[in-house]
């Protein structure tokens, strides 16, 4: 009884210690914070462009532009944006035979093609880039005669009557009538040549595309003959060539290149009827310039011929004084310098 008795006390005791020591808590462990990510909402505005496109009717004729997304030994895919994706054969790509497609058509560039046929059978739009080039060039063909745009073009064959040039693969027919100021009798000169034109014949349902080079010409010899006529000084007295003769007077081409008249009235100090056994096309004349007016010259042999009047100067006879003695002059030294 006694040793329960013990047991029972130091349970007691150890109960009561136990109860006497403050019990310290564990902190509980953080978690980590996640900030919450916005949802992203995508609405219909995001994908206009591409619904659009999507939506858009194709017609036979329209051109597209679109991006080359493939290529085959002789094929090119496009992707225009559309339901369907572009495909365009190798003849109707380039005429280029030497390299090969893919050399020719590089994936990610930028292409402008026209539409053959809305399907080809598996769902994929037909085009044609030389087609496409053949519209654009017709337009701008169109416009340059609307707006008198001038080119150069570079004459690429000698055909009768004219020459042929190409312009953006278009072929262009010049008259031998138009290649120049004059008409031009030898056209294999021009071969080989560029010149400045603007299309006077525009013609997309025929194919029928003229140009002239004859007004440009034209314009530029003006320009030329203004330029030389300001550098003329009236009275230079200069040397010419007789280029024509008519009734009223010769027209003379001067050593810089330009004519003036030379009127009949100022050819001899006689009084001309005619000019005939007086002068002769291709003779060489001495002419003064008397007149510089609206870019036209006015010449004259008779005032070239005047001898040019010069003021005579007089000396007067200097006096020496000398000193102690009056200074005179006599009768006869008066009388010296003067001419009667």
């Amino acid at each position: 009884m006694e040793d329960k008795k013990l047991e029972i006390e130091e349970i007691v005791e150890a109960a009561e210690a136990a109860a006497e020591t403050p019990v310290v808590e564990e902190a509980p462990v953080a978690e980590p914070v996640v900030e919450a990510v916005p949802e992203v909402i995508e609405s219909m505005d995001d994908y206009a462009a591409e619904i659009e496109a999507s939506l858009k009717r194709v017609a036979v004729g329209d051109v597209l532009t679109g991006t080359i997304i493939g290529v085959t030994e002789d094929t090119v895919m496009v992707d225009l944006k559309y339901y369907s994706q572009g495909v365009i054969a190798r003849a109707d790509y380039t005429n280029d035979t030497e390299h090969s497609l893919a050399e020719l058509a590089i994936v990610g560039d930028t292409v402008t093609a026209t539409v053959v046929r809305r399907d080809d059978g598996e769902g994929n739009i037909v085009l044609s880039c030389k087609e496409a080039m053949e519209k654009m060039a017709w337009d701008k063909m169109e416009a340059a005669l609307e707006e008198g745009t001038a080119m150069t073009v570079k004459i690429s064959g000698i055909v009768k009557a004219g020459v042929v040039a190409m312009v953006d693969g278009i072929r262009a027919f010049i008259p031998a009538s138009k290649l120049d100021v004059a008409y031009v009798e030898n056209t294999e000169e021009w071969l080989g040549r560029e010149v400045a034109v603007r299309p006077i014949t525009v013609d997309r349902e025929a194919k029928k595309l003229v140009l002239s080079a004859k007004e440009l010409a034209r314009e530029r010899l003006n320009e030329e003959k203004s330029r030389k006529v300001a550098g003329c000084a009236v009275g230079t007295v200069t040397e010419g060539t007789v280029e024509s003769i008519q009734t009223y007077g010769a027209f003379v081409r001067l050593e810089n290149g330009v004519s003036g008249l030379l009127h009949i009235s100022q050819v001899s100090e006689k009084r001309l009827k005619s000019l005939k056994g007086v002068l002769e096309v291709g003779q060489k004349v001495t002419v003064k310039i008397t007149s510089v007016e609206n870019g036209k010259l006015s010449l004259s042999m008779k005032a070239a011929a005047e001898p040019e009047v010069k003021e005579e100067v007089v000396e007067e006879e200097s006096v020496e004084y000398i000193s102690g003695e009056s200074a005179t002059t006599g009768l006869g030294a008066l009388l010296a310098g003067l001419k009667f």
